[in-house]
């Protein structure tokens, strides 16, 4: 999997991607909220590790989740 943070502008806030092997889309919240999309998408047990990945990731830049 991948991972992604992008930066919003003015009234948009940043957001996640977290995108599977072949880059389609899995998961995409904001950054302050990410607690129901990760239990959508099967991740929720993983979610300090993740919150922690988050806060280290510059934005912008696309970085291999290995979870």
């Amino acid at each position: 999997m991948y991972i992604l943070k992008i930066k919003g502008k003015a009234k948009i806030p940043d957001f996640v991607q977290i995108r599977d092997n072949n880059y389609t889309l899995i998961a995409y919240f904001r950054v302050d909220r990410p607690d129901k999309e990760l239990l959508k998408c099967g991740l929720g047990d993983k979610q300090e590790e993740i919150l922690k990945i988050i806060q280290a990731l510059p934005f912008g830049k696309i970085e291999q989740l290995e979870i």
